[in-house]
């Protein structure tokens, strides 16, 4: 059984910058895809990055240049690193991993098997 537990969320104000860690335990072979989302309170979840295992990484195209996914295989831990924030970046960060193959680019929820409990994010003007 996969456990993800996220952690570095917080407040902070525009402009500033947030890393995001995701610690992943309980597995014995890596899984395909990892990746973060985000859910502001009344809307949906929505995909923020994804990196695979061979280390191709997907940004969502509204967060590209100011996001950026990682993860250390030795630490098992998957990071976000977060620049420039904004208001409208205001959500829960999910951090979430899946195993199969041929469908990390995407952003859709469902093949991602395990979820972790989300960490606040809150950026203020």
């Amino acid at each position: 059984q996969v456990q993800l537990v996220e952690s570095g969320g917080g407040s902070v104000q525009a402009g500033g910058s947030l890393r995001l860690s995701c610690a992943a335990s309980g597995y014995t072979y890596s899984p395909y895809c990892m990746g973060w989302f985000r859910q502001a309170p009344g809307r949906e979840r929505e995909g923020v990055a994804t990196i695979d295992r061979d280390g191709i990484t997907t940004t969502a195209e509204s967060m590209k240049g100011r996001f950026t996914i990682s993860k250390d295989n030795a630490k098992a831990t998957l990071y976000l690193e977060m620049n420039s924030l904004k208001p409208e970046d205001t959500a829960m960060y999910y951090c979430a991993a899946g195993y199969g193959a041929g469908w990390c680019n995407s952003f859709r929820p469902t093949p991602f098997t395990y979820w972790g409990q989300g960490t606040q994010v809150t950026v203020s003007s």
